[in-house]
């Protein structure tokens, strides 16, 4: 688990604001040395907490407005079937084991309601499916967000390069 302190959630914030901003940019944004921000994007790589650099995407300008979230009830033992059935459903955008009454949670998007329903009858048609149940996203509350939660843990001051020219 890597430890992040200040710097390394400042040229994080610098780098949701700014994603296409090179090592150069990002230094004078946080007001460290090049080489400083290169050797942290570096370490923040090699651990984890930076998993890439593609663009995010938005299905629904592309689309695909019709989003809902589906909980899936199993059978015993099927979690690698019912992995391998989504897998091969282009709506599934995301799928995740979880705890409580349901044993799948997915998100899947369509271009219309009617899409939605092709696609929750393919999932329903999976074997391993004993039991779904959908309910249509509305709106977005709260988008996906991770810096206030890294911010949230105490952190460790930065170790600062010699002064920023």
């Amino acid at each position: 688990m890597a430890e992040l302190d200040a710097l390394d959630l400042a040229l994080l914030t610098a780098l949701r604001d700014n994603p296409r901003a090179g090592a150069l940019a990002l230094s004078r944004i946080v007001k460290v040395a090049r080489a400083t921000v290169q050797a942290r994007l570096d370490r923040m790589e090699a651990t984890g907490v930076i998993t890439g650099y593609g663009p995010d995407l938005d299905v629904a300008a592309a689309g695909f407005g019709v989003h809902a979230f589906v909980t899936l009830e199993i059978a015993q033992g099927a979690l690698d079937q019912v992995t391998a059935d989504l897998a091969a459903i282009p709506g599934v955008l995301e799928a995740y084991a979880t705890t409580g009454s349901g044993d799948v949670l997915c998100k899947v998007a369509a271009a219309s309601n009617a899409e939605l329903q092709q696609t929750l009858l393919r999932i329903d048609s999976s074997p391993a499916v004993a039991r779904s149940t959908s309910a249509i996203e509305l709106s977005v509350v709260i988008g996906r967000r991770d810096l206030p939660l890294l911010a949230s843990r105490p952190a460790a001051r930065p170790s600062r390069s010699p002064a920023f020219r």
